[in-house]
C-alpha cells in the first residue's frame, strides 16, 4: 500500500498554506519534497502524520483513513521528525533513542527493543555519546540523535523534516546513506522536505515540488532535475550539469 494525500487544504485566516494538494507517495521509495521556503513542505508533511488537520481533504495510509485510525496503530505504521525538537528533561542519547520504542514498550524495555536502540545509535554512528546528555551535544550530534529516535521506531514509513539541519557535509552524506540503506536493504519508504535540491537528485527515487501552497511537479530525478522545471519553481537560472551520473544543479555559479 502507500500513502494517498487526497485533496487537502490548509489555510491560517485568510492566507492558504497547502492548497487542494493530491498526490501518491511512492512505497518502498524515498520521496523528497523541494520549493522556496513557505511553500507549505512542512504543512504538507505535518498532517500527513496527523500532527495537523486539514480544513479539507483526506489522508489514507495504507488505504484507510487516518482520521480513523487510532494514534497509538499510526505510531507502528509511521515515524515524523520535525524541525524544531526541544524535550526540556535531561536525558541521555540512550535515554532518547529510547522514546522512539515508546509505542511497543510503553516504557518497559525489553529484549528486542533494545536491539532497535543499539541497532539506531550504531546506525548515526553515535555509540561514543550514547551516555552523553543532550544537552552536551553539538547541534549535528543532537539532530543525528534524534534521527536515531525516529529510526528505532521502525515504522514502515519514515517523515522527516529538514533532517539535514544543522549538519555538517561529513555527516549529511551519512545521514541520506542510512536512508538510502533504509529503503534498498528494509523497504522503508521515506519522505523528506530538503532544501538542498542536489542531495534530493542524489539520493531520492521521486521528487515532489510545491510553491506557494501548490504542488507545481512531481516525477522521477530525470524528469524534475530539468532547468526549465526548476527554473520555474525557484524563479531563477539554474543550469544542470551530470556529473558521475547525477544531475546537478549549478545555481551557485550564477
Amino acid at each position: 500500500m502507500a500513502i494517498e494525500i487526497c485533496d487537502i487544504t490548509k489555510k491560517y485566516g485568510d492566507k492558504t498554506v497547502v492548497n487542494s494538494v493530491s498526490l501518491t507517495i511512492p512505497q518502498g521509495k524515498i520521496t523528497s519534497f523541494i520549493g522556496p521556503n513557505g511553500a507549505g513542505k512542512s504543512t504538507v508533511l505535518s498532517i500527513i502524520s496527523r500532527l495537523l488537520a486539514a480544513d479539507n481533504g483526506e489522508v489514507l495510509l495504507n488505504g484507510s483513513p487516518l482520521s480513523q485510525q487510532k494514534s497509538a496503530d499510526i505510531a507502528k505504521q509511521l515515524s515524523i521528525l520535525k524541525q524544531s525538537n526541544h524535550i526540556n528533561l535531561r536525558l541521555t542519547v540512550e535515554d532518547l533513542v529510547a522514546f522512539g520504542r515508546f509505542p511497543y514498550s510503553k516504557g518497559n524495555l525489553t529484549k528486542t527493543d533494545r536491539t532497535f536502540i543499539d541497532n539506531a545509535i550504531g546506525y548515526m554512528d553515535l555509540e561514543e555519546f550514547r551516555h552523553r546528555y543532550i544537552d552536551q551535544l553539538s547541534g549535528g550530534q543532537r539532530q543525528r540523535a534524534y534521527i536515531a529516535m525516529t529510526l528505532a521506531q521502525d515504522t514502515d514509513y519514515i517523515l522527516l523534516d529538514e533532517p539535514l539541519n544543522n549538519l555538517d557535509m561529513k555527516h549529511s552524506v551519512q545521514i541520506m546513506k542510512v536512508l538510502r540503506k533504509l529503503v534498498t536493504e528494509l523497504n522503508k519508504t521515506v519522505v523528506i522536505v530538503i532544501h538542498d535540491i542536489n542531495f534530493a537528485s542524489c539520493y531520492s527515487d521521486y521528487i515532489v515540488a510545491m510553491k506557494q501552497g501548490n504542488l507545481v511537479a512531481q516525477g522521477s530525478v530525470e524528469e524534475i532535475m530539468q532547468s526549465h522545471v526548476l527554473e520555474d519553481i525557484y524563479e531563477m537560472s539554474i543550469p544542470i550539469q551530470e556529473i558521475a551520473g547525477h544531475k546537478i544543479a549549478t545555481y551557485f555559479r550564477n
